[in-house]
């Protein structure tokens, strides 16, 4: 650790120690105070190793730090939702880890952070703190603990990784990169030699030439799919998902090998997501839904893109299967989809006419053109989004469809609805529609069916939570009867 946090500090430092270097005209005092400044990083790095101690403690982990004054953070074994392990290069080629651990109460960030432990005891710790109990009474601190079972549900093949540019998630990567280095040049030219003043004199160059800005562009673009792809297979190289015991335990990355597990009994569905271009080569992605967890985002995925068929049957190993089909929503669902894929097109075609009978610009032509392309392209894209939308329930889960250009399937557990929400806007009310929002104690808090009949509205809660309802009871544990009559149920009989 006194090697990696004074290299992992150096980036922040770099700016800085080169600034001093300049100010100070390359001088011996200017060293000095670089020097003086590199030997800080090592110091704070040996006071933070030394000052800091982690224990188990009965059911409890205790992590303390203690210089001048001493803090100790207690965190309860059954509070711990998830232990995350990375191994970060520097790390790797030391034999070293992070574990992080969440217990959902920190607003998406790890409760505690280990950093710099060996790679056994991580997997050490991360089996013993899982287990949210007490050490049995005479446990002997020595004892090595028992390795839970291990299955492995999935290894996803290294050429299903030429699936990551149709997610569309990595692609535009280049532009980020581009954008990063103009930034850079703006904010900190003075600070690296060559001045603010030649950054912008490098983009009027630019911009006096736009055939140039075309040709960047162009490159920029060209190279989306190759860079995209290439920090795809990065993040999701060797790709495995594994059962551990009570736990699912999703492994990735190349450079920066992470570990997370999930509890199994925490898991409350998972959703399927695929856009325009992976729907057209049948490939998804897939995460879990769950209660109380961090950063799902990144730490419930279950699946990078693979196959349909083998993400379904993966997730209906790994949570549970969808065992029936969706519930198509009414026509005016559809005529709702079209409208809004085609009239706003409209409206701007017809505005650029106006604009081509006034003044009868070029400008106002192409732009009419382009809005009667984008208004054509929109009825195909409006049937695409009619054609997804779906809800269904199979007696053990739910399930709710929707979207086109990023299409999603939550399939939820009935025991993990805590409630209905109905919302119906003005022009709903007009089409005889609604919004039916499944409200869930897990994932995004709520998964929408959208634009239901009104008596799809009405059923399909019904549905659900009366069968939820139901009760069977044994004839020896009834110990009485009591009958109760209100004055109406009188009149009435």
């Amino acid at each position: 650790m006194l090697l990696i946090d004074p290299v992992r500090m150096l980036p922040s430092l770099l700016l800085p120690l080169v600034g001093v270097l300049f100010v100070g005209g390359f001088s011996a005092r200017s060293y000095g105070w670089a020097a003086l400044g590199v030997v800080g990083t090592v110091v704070f790095a040996i006071v933070r190793w030394a000052t800091f101690t982690y224990e188990i403690v009965g059911d409890r982990l205790e992590t303390k730090r203690a210089l001048i004054s001493r803090s100790v953070r207690t965190i309860p074994l059954e509070r711990i939702r998830g232990v995350d392990v990375s191994t970060p290069p520097m790390h790797r080629l030391l034999g070293l880890s992070v574990l992080k651990i969440d217990t959902g109460a920190s607003g998406g960030d790890e409760e505690a952070e280990l950093n710099g432990v060996s790679l056994a005891e991580a997997e050490r710790l991360k089996a013993v703190l899982l287990r949210r109990a007490a050490r049995p009474v005479g446990h002997e601190p020595g004892v090595q603990e028992a390795e839970p079972a291990e299955q492995e549900i999935i290894r996803v093949p290294r050429r299903w990784l030429l699936y990551g540019p149709l997610s569309g998630a990595y692609l535009l990567t280049p532009f980020a990169l581009l954008g990063g280095a103009v930034g850079l040049a703006f904010q900190w030219g003075d600070d690296l030699g060559f001045g603010r003043d030649a950054a912008l004199t490098v983009g009027e160059w630019f911009w006096e030439r736009p055939y140039l800005l075309l040709v960047v562009a162009l490159l920029l673009v060209l190279a989306m799919p190759f860079v995209g792809g290439l920090m795809y297979a990065v993040f999701n190289w060797d790709f495995s998902l594994k059962r551990r015991g009570r736990h699912l335990v999703a492994e990735r990355g190349l450079i920066n090998r992470r570990s997370v597990s999930l509890e199994s009994a925490r898991v409350r569905g998972y959703e399927i997501v695929d856009g325009l271009a992976e729907r057209w080569a049948r490939v998804v992605r897939a995460w879990a839904i769950v209660t109380g967890l961090g950063d799902s985002e990144t730490r419930g995925q279950l699946l990078p893109d693979v196959p349909r068929a083998v993400a379904f049957q993966v997730t209906g190993d790994a949570i549970g299967p969808f065992r029936t089909r969706l519930r198509p929503h009414p026509p005016v669902a559809r005529r709702r989809r079209l409208f809004r894929a085609v009239a706003p097109w409209l409206l701007v075609a017809t505005a650029s006419l106006a604009g081509v009978w006034a003044t009868g610009s070029v400008v106002w032509q192409i732009l009419l053109v382009l809005a009667l392309l984008l208004a054509g392209a929109g009825v195909p894209l409006g049937l695409d989004r009619y054609a997804s939308l779906g809800h269904g329930y199979d007696g053990v889960r739910l399930s709710v469809r929707s979207g086109s250009l990023r299409r999603s399937q939550a399939v939820i557990e009935r025991r993990a609805v805590v409630g209905w929400r109905l919302r119906q806007t003005w022009f709903q009310r007009r089409a005889g529609v609604l919004t039916l929002i499944a409200g869930v104690g897990a994932g995004k808090g709520g998964y929408s069916a959208l634009d239901v009949s009104e008596a799809q509205g009405a059923g399909f809660p019904a549905e659900v939570t009366l069968r939820r309802s139901q009760a069977v009871i044994e004839r020896r544990a009834v110990v009485g009867w009591r009958l109760r009559q209100t004055w109406f149920q009188r009149r009435a009989g």
